[in-house]
């Protein structure tokens, strides 16, 4: 990816990482006063962004804590594996804490789950993979966060990434001690129960009984990842149906990023947008109360992952 010059000549990013030092000596300081802030869903290497520039971006929005979700196989164009975020997790313990990440069709994946989170990891994700919800390679990722007690983290693409959301139900009831985190396209989607599953970002109003709506209605044991564009979309869509939404729900949303601009204030994006910012507005727009928002900015996450209460 090119990066614009300033003009002195240096990079953009260059000139960025200059301030990279001073934003992480400003998250650390703001642990302790203020409100609590987590972030479900972060990755290291991030499209190329330095763990420094992480760092500068949740600083940025004031993020106490960050969930760091590894990928594995295919995923590792874009983000960085198991390895760059327990290594992450070590150099800023009071920063990050970690999932675990396996290509789910590799026969030796329980055994790299299993493996990192007797190391330290909280959880199972992001698992997407070219699988079926439903799959026998799914099946064994559930049965092993059943005897370990972490949740799942997926992502639902049509036709894509686990797919056949419409049998997540069966799965909801096979593993009832399980915690599933629900996220990306066709999970906010289908908020909706008229859409198109190919336009995985539908615009205008939300017909009331989509699937994902019913199923935090119905089940404890699944849960809404608020990240990426996906999430910042399905809250912006339709702010009348928004608001009903998060009051329905507001103890089973959790917020996350999932951005991987440079700063918080959009530089890598093309759109010179940050999805944070975007989301974090819309929470705090539609939110019901207060208190609403600090449970899904918070309080969910840290009881759902078992953290430690802020100071």
């Amino acid at each position: 990816m090119l990066q614009s010059k300033t003009r002195s000549g240096i990079t953009r990013r260059e000139f960025m990482a200059t301030g990279v030092s001073a934003a992480a000596a400003s998250l650390i300081a703001r642990t302790s006063p203020g409100e609590p802030l987590l972030d479900l869903h972060q990755h290291t290497h991030y499209v190329g962004r330095t763990d420094e520039e992480l760092i500068a971006h949740q600083a940025f929005h004031g993020v106490t804590t960050t969930v760091l979700l590894p990928g594995a196989g295919w995923m590792l164009s874009e983000v960085g594996d198991n390895a760059s975020c327990a290594a992450l997790q070590a150099k800023h313990p009071e920063l990050f804490v970690r999932f675990a990440c396996s290509d789910v069709a590799e026969s030796r994946t329980p055994d790299v789950l299993r493996g990192n989170v007797q190391r330290g990891a909280i959880g199972f994700g992001e698992l997407k993979f070219k699988v079926a919800v439903d799959s026998p390679e799914m099946h064994r990722v559930y049965k092993l966060a059943e005897e370990l007690g972490v949740p799942v983290l997926m992502h639902f693409e049509f036709e894509t990434y686990n797919t056949g959301i419409e049998r997540m139900e069966s799965i909801l009831k096979a593993y009832p001690k399980v915690n599933f985190l629900a996220h990306a396209q066709t999970w906010w989607a289908n908020i909706s129960a008229e859409l198109n599953p190919l336009d995985l970002y539908p615009k205008g109003p939300v017909k009331p009984g989509g699937l994902c709506d019913r199923l935090l209605s119905d089940y404890a044991n699944i849960h809404g990842d608020l990240s990426a564009g996906s999430g910042a979309n399905a809250l912006t869509r339709d702010p009348d149906f928004t608001r009903g939404f998060l009051q329905r729900h507001s103890r089973k949303l959790i917020w996350g990023s999932d951005c991987h601009c440079l700063n918080g204030l959009g530089m890598g994006n093309n759109d010179l947008s940050c999805i944070a910012t975007r989301s974090l507005a819309a929470l705090k727009s539609y939110a019901p109360d207060d208190d609403a928002y600090r449970r899904m900015t918070y309080e969910n996450g840290a009881q759902l992952l078992k953290l430690n209460p802020a100071a």
